[in-house]
């Protein structure tokens, strides 16, 4: 392919300020969707495990828990949609089994819904923050 080939894939883009640069060989991102009530708890025990850094979000999740019978205004509605946070951290690789343990140790309830964890690999060559 010629340097000029659009289908040739783009080089990633290297930050100006290296301060900020992160390398990511072994960083793993983590996933946790949790009950709503018990996000502050997890994220206290997230900061004891070492985090490099994260988000949390609202989320609606859909499982097993279906059909909740809600009242508004005097009037009653279903909805499938339970509300959930979503914990997004990312961690060295060394520090995921530690990590996942403090998700599964704040976030269980012993109920269904306590939610999902996911842990996936970061591609790439930097992370910026």
């Amino acid at each position: 392919m010629s340097q000029n080939d659009p289908c040739r894939a783009a080089e990633p883009p290297v930050p100006q300020d290296a301060s900020s640069v992160v390398r990511t060989t072994g960083v793993v991102q983590i996933i946790a969707l949790v009950k709503p009530f018990r996000a502050q708890a997890v994220l206290d025990a997230l900061g004891s495990v070492g985090i490099l850094g994260g988000a949390v979000r609202e989320a609606m999740g859909y499982g097993r828990q279906k059909n909740r019978l809600h009242q508004y205004l005097g009037s009653e509605y279903n909805t499938s949609f339970v509300p959930k946070v979503e914990l997004c951290v990312f961690v060295h690789e060394a520090a995921v089994p530690a990590a996942i343990k403090a998700i599964v140790g704040q976030a269980r309830t012993g109920r269904i819904g306590d939610g999902k964890i996911l842990v996936l690999p970061c591609a790439g060559e930097f992370l910026s923050w």
